[in-house]
């Protein structure tokens, strides 16, 4: 259940810049967008939030969706009793802390319409229900054998008496991520990755902090379910794990008629 970051390779690259590079030393073509980098591209890493120049695909205003009533009690619940009884995870899971984490993330699931928007939350519990087997594991299954330390990550160098394996609700992985989650969240992701599996606001928040660097704007212009399994674990797609996409889609179909939507097309990456 490991997660792959969709712009490793632009956020990599992007290292070696202390500061973002104006837009107009991108050089673009006129239909590519300059990235905060100063790379040229036309995926959400270029074009999405970050975008420093070309034709940005600036984030929709929200919408007056309600999250906390669109994940009722019954519903979440409802993910964590189809786990086993002894999982860690059934207690350290809660509503209560998703909807604490929430706070720090306005715009999930309130971009375009209502229906959008509990297409962007079905999405999401898709994910974190396959990550975790319905809420049971905090991490990452046999993980501790894995380090995913990327030394090329000069900047976010590892602790040799730490491991990055994946944790919670969206199985974060790899030290630059624990990094950059740290960095953007409050807490040293390096020196501390366990918080991820011991505090659950915490946990909820870096979920919610990698969906919304790396999923939301993509899901949010209309590429389809597909493309958040590609930003979730890439290495599932192009027939590698078919058991594995077909899981995910089955669980976002499910959670949207729940909420009483269409799924949409592009459902498989």
């Amino acid at each position: 259940m490991k997660t792959t970051l969709l712009f490793t390779s632009i956020f990599l690259a992007g290292l070696i810049f202390i500061e973002p590079v104006a837009s107009q030393k991108c050089k673009c073509a006129p239909h590519m967008c300059c990235s905060k980098y100063g790379y040229c591209g036309t995926t959400s890493a270029y074009c999405g939030k970050d975008c420093r120049g070309g034709p940005c695909s600036l984030p929709a205003p929200n919408n007056n969706a309600n999250v906390a009533g669109i994940v009722t009690v019954s519903f979440f619940n409802g993910i964590v009793y189809k786990s086993k009884k002894y999982c860690p995870g059934r207690r350290f899971y809660t509503r209560d802390a998703f909807l604490k984490a929430l706070k720090n993330y306005p715009h999930f699931g309130r971009s375009g319409s209502i229906a959008d928007s509990k297409r962007e939350i079905a999405a999401f519990f898709a994910h974190v229900t396959h990550e975790t087997g319905h809420f049971c594991y905090t991490e990452e299954v046999n993980g501790r054998s894995r380090n995913y330390c990327d030394n090329t990550a000069t900047k976010y160098p590892c602790n040799p008496k730490k491991s990055y394996y994946g944790r919670g609700p969206i199985q974060l992985a790899w030290n630059y991520n624990y990094g950059e989650a740290g960095k953007s969240l409050g807490f040293d992701g390096l020196n501390n990755p366990d918080i991820v599996a011991s505090d659950p606001v915490v946990s909820f928040r870096t979920a919610l902090w990698f969906w919304m660097e790396n999923v939301h704007w993509d899901f949010a212009s209309g590429k389809g379910f597909g493309a958040t399994i590609k930003a979730v674990n890439g290495n599932e797609c192009n027939g590698k794990k078919r058991a594995a996409v077909s899981a995910r889609v089955a669980y976002y179909i499910g959670y949207c008629k729940e909420f009483g939507v269409p799924a949409g097309k592009k459902l498989r990456c």
